[in-house]
């Protein structure tokens, strides 16, 4: 489970948004590579917006693994709305990471495999010499 640390701006942080927070974003490790699960620290700030556009929350969450930081930020009228986009923003995000260093891996692999034929002079052609 990800270590969370929840904020808020403007607004009061119960222990029920506390919970679905742990509850959504806590379950991302999941999707992290098995080496980043344990040292990923996670900061979640809820925000709510105060001005012309009154009931509008919006939620910014910071996944911080080795290797890499994922940032996803949303605003709707509710927060748990926010909260859920955010997650699936999240998750898009370390997925892609995830593929691309297990690509990066798997080429190195593959050129790590492959030989370089260097000809020596003893093994060279004779063009003179009809070939059977």
């Amino acid at each position: 489970m990800i270590d969370l640390e929840v904020t808020g701006v403007h607004f009061e942080i119960n222990e029920q948004i506390t919970k679905y927070v742990n509850k959504k974003l806590g379950r991302l490790d999941k999707y992290l590579p098995r080496n980043a699960r344990t040292p990923a620290h996670g900061r979640v700030v809820l925000v709510e917006e105060q001005g012309q556009s009154s009931n509008r929350y919006s939620a910014e969450a910071t996944i911080t693994f080795p290797h890499g930081e994922v940032v996803a930020q949303d605003a709707t009228i509710s927060m748990y709305a926010a909260i859920d986009i955010v997650e699936e923003k999240l998750k898009a995000q370390i997925l892609k990471h995830k593929d691309k260093r297990q690509n990066d891996r798997q080429a190195q692999r593959t050129r790590r495999s492959f030989k370089v034929f260097k000809p020596s002079r003893d093994s060279q052609v004779n063009s003179e010499e009809p070939l059977e």
